[in-house]
């Protein structure tokens, strides 16, 4: 990938919302000229999308868990992310190498809540579970190394 368009995805990695004039200006390009490369690299998929990022205790789920997900029987079909994809409080799906076959993020608004959800992902996906809490989250969601 050529330096100007890795210069212009770092830029939006860290300020989504950077204007084509703000973002020109920081890449030293022509709004127009910066317009066409965003638009490229949307349609190449390098720029996959714009995203808010919401407070979880602001709006009542305070609580964020991983949960890594061990088959029962091994010989089962490895169709957890489908038996598990109308759960709403599922952030995010890792598919992972080592003991686990999946890592979940959930966010829930107590442990009562996670417990229920636990329920729920055992009963749909029948594996076993290992969960995790956090206490704090220093940082998330950092822009990548680009």
């Amino acid at each position: 990938m050529e330096a100007t368009d890795r210069a212009i995805l770092r830029e939006l990695a860290r300020d989504g919302r950077c204007s084509f004039t703000d973002l020109a200006e920081r890449v030293g390009l022509s709004v127009s000229a910066v317009h066409q490369r965003v638009r490229r690299l949307e349609q190449r998929g390098a720029l996959q999308g714009y995203t808010a990022k919401v407070d979880g205790d602001q709006i009542g789920l305070p609580l964020t868990a991983f949960i890594s997900l061990t088959p029962i029987d091994p010989a089962a079909p490895d169709d957890y992310p489908q038996r598990l994809e109308h759960l709403p409080q599922i952030e995010s799906c890792y598919s992972v190498a080592g003991d686990e076959s999946y890592i979940l993020q959930v966010r829930v608004a107590s442990p009562l809540g996670l417990e229920e959800l636990l329920r729920q992902i055992r009963e749909a996906a029948k594996v076993s579970t290992r969960t995790t809490v956090v206490l704090s989250t220093p940082f998330e969601n950092r822009p990548p190394a680009i």
